[in-house]
């Protein structure tokens, strides 16, 4: 049967003329991509492609048919933007967000969503970077705020913004550290599997400014500032109003350790809104 999936191989196969960017484009590994032009070539009993070591080039039959791809997508677009003008309970916004988003930007992202898209019902789950990725691409969620960097696997993504940081050490006072400052207790840091790009750029730059001290894996934010309270480790946030008593409030000079995040969506799954509208309203709520 001759599906969507089927038409963004082509159309993007067409237009990318690589198959390792065609995939980025559409969301998808190589091999399914591969795999998905076999099938359709089948499907309509035509070659489609001419495969060089250079990338790929339209035959003649694949030059024919793909305006009438192009228009069948368009058309796919508009019913389902056709679909949600009909329902009266408005769009559903499925939004994930990082646990490294602070509380403030998380409700000002949910917030944003009612005011550009008038009458949406918006639910809100949390979730490590690599998973709400995952859950995006797989049409589960709608859009999410992510850390970045973060593989994202042919989904459209906005502006990097980045939040400051303090750090949260053992005892009493606020002021200014310089991170290389900040003692010999271990830094809190989320494991590794959650957001591997963001967490090696992480530990990279600690290990620029702070080569001793070390780090300790925990589970969430809680425990860090549990583990600072009793002396044990120093948390990096984003939050400005996490804290706890004996626990002091550093604002790192130079801001080397900010927060990085970023909204991502599917392209192809967000018939309702547009990048240079709707998600840029959005985007602006991380600010």
């Amino acid at each position: 049967m001759l599906t969507e999936r089927h038409l963004q191989i082509f159309v993007a196969l067409a237009e990318e003329q690589h198959f390792g960017d065609a995939a980025r484009v559409v969301g998808i590994t190589q091999p399914p991509l591969s795999q998905g032009l076999r099938r359709l070539e089948a499907l309509i009993g035509a070659k489609l492609f001419e495969r060089g070591s250079g990338g790929v080039e339209l035959t003649a039959a694949g030059a024919a048919l793909l305006p009438f791809a192009r228009r069948a997508l368009g058309s796919i677009d508009e019913f389902r933007q056709a679909a949600v003008a009909r329902d009266g309970e408005g769009p559903e916004i499925r939004l994930g967000l990082a646990p490294e988003v602070p509380p403030a930007a998380g409700a000002a992202i949910a917030a944003a969503c009612g005011t550009a898209l008038p009458g949406s019902r918006v639910t809100v789950v949390s979730g490590p970077t690599s998973s709400l990725v995952s859950q995006v691409s797989a049409g589960r969620l709608t859009l999410a705020v992510v850390l970045h960097p973060a593989v994202l696997d042919g989904l459209e993504a906005g502006p990097v913004r980045l939040l400051p940081t303090w750090a949260l050490v053992p005892g009493d006072g606020d002021g200014e550290s310089a991170l290389s400052d900040l003692g010999g207790l271990p830094i809190a840091v989320r494991p590794r599997a959650e957001a591997p790009a963001a967490r090696d750029l992480f530990l990279d730059t600690l290990a620029l400014h702070r080569p001793d001290g070390g780090t300790v894996v925990v589970t969430d934010d809680r425990a860090a500032l549990a583990m600072a309270a009793a002396g044990q480790a120093i948390l990096v946030t984003a939050d400005p109003l996490l804290a706890a008593p004996g626990v002091g409030r550093r604002r790192l000079t130079g801001d080397p350790l900010p927060t990085r995040l970023r909204l991502v969506w599917s392209r192809t799954r967000t018939p309702f809104a547009r990048p240079a509208d709707v998600m840029g309203q959005l985007t602006e709520a991380l600010s």
